[in-house]
Order: C-alpha cells, then structure tokens, then sequence
C-alpha cells in the first residue's frame, strides 16, 4: 500500500504528541495536520504553525459549513481538524499525522476507518504533571483541569491500535515510525 494512510497520535495533555508528530512527520515525509483551536496562544507560538487559532465565533461558523474532519471541546477550548487539509494531501498519495485528544481520533475513525490509533502514555502521571509544568504556559488551575482530564483519557487507550510508554523521545519517536513503516508496508 502507498503511504497515502491516515495516522493518529494521541495521549493526555503534555505527553508530547506534538513533538512526536513533527519529528515522525519530518522522517517519512508524512503531512502533520495542524488543529484549529479557539484557545489562547501560548508564548512562542504562531498562527498557522502551531495552530489556526480562532475565535469560538469562527469556530461555530466552520462546524455549521462542515469544514471539519472532527471537532471537540477539550480543556474548556474547542479544537478540529480541517478536512481541506487532510483529504487534499491524502488524494495526491501523502499520508497524514494527526495530533488528537481521544473524541476526535474516534470521530476520525468513523469516516476513515483504516485510520491507524496510537495512543501515547506517560510514564506515570507524576511525569506527566512535571512536564506540563515545565511548559511554564498554563496557569495552576490549567494544569490541575488538564490533570484530571488525563486519567479521563488514560482510559481510552483500549481503542488504539497500538500504545506506547513515552519514557524517552528517540526511543518514542522510533517507536511510531516502525508501527507507520509496517503498516505501508503490508497495507
């Protein structure tokens, strides 16, 4: 099979599935698939890089038209994925990665149901918690609402595919690329 295969990351906040996405997409010359987001922009980040960041206005008006593969509201802001984006690249034969909370990855899997699931875990939660805060982007209640949605979506990982322990990110990173490589391999 082609590489023209939809893949899924996705984990609890701060796990590093943004991360992971650029580094899997930069080696096999996969489409990273940005999200729309009506959240706050973080310190450093840029629009239409890091996200399309939009007003909750706009937002609603691109559900109404149907410009979304999937749409969620997650951490108390709303988030989708452009289909424009998605099916454009998928037609001309290049697979996508996606970054994902959990809703939207099985909304995706609905419409595309080869789409391959990876969920990504921390270590424990204690690591997770570290990481977040290491960000030095959200504010004590932020982490604490992101917290209590992580063992949420821990439990989501039955859905997947596959799951991996994000111990170390070369060792992630690897990880994902073999799962992707044996799937255009062996379709």
């Amino acid at each position: 099979m082609s590489s023209d295969r939809l893949f899924i990351l996705s984990g609890p906040s701060g796990v590093g599935k943004t991360t992971l996405c650029q580094a899997v997409a930069k080696k096999l010359h996969l489409y990273y698939s940005i999200s729309t987001t009506t959240r706050p922009m973080r310190k450093g980040e840029k629009d239409g890089e890091n996200y399309f960041f939009v007003s909750e206005v706009e937002f609603k008006k691109t559900i109404k038209r149907g410009d979304f593969l999937e749409h969620a509201q997650v951490h108390g802001a709303y988030y989708g994925t452009r289909k424009d984006l998605v099916e454009g690249h998928l037609q001309k034969g290049q697979g996508v990665i996606l970054d994902l909370d959990p809703q939207g990855a099985l909304q995706i899997r609905k419409i595309f149901p080869l789409a391959v699931l990876i969920f990504i875990k921390p270590p424990n939660l204690d690591s997770l918690k570290a990481r977040i805060a290491s960000r030095q982007t959200d504010s004590p209640e932020t982490i604490a609402k992101r917290m209590a949605n992580a063992a949420q979506e821990l439990a989501f990982e039955q859905h997947y595919d596959h799951v991996i322990v994000n111990r170390e990110l070369n060792e992630t990173v690897q990880a994902v690329v073999d799962i992707i490589e044996s799937y255009r391999k062996n379709g």
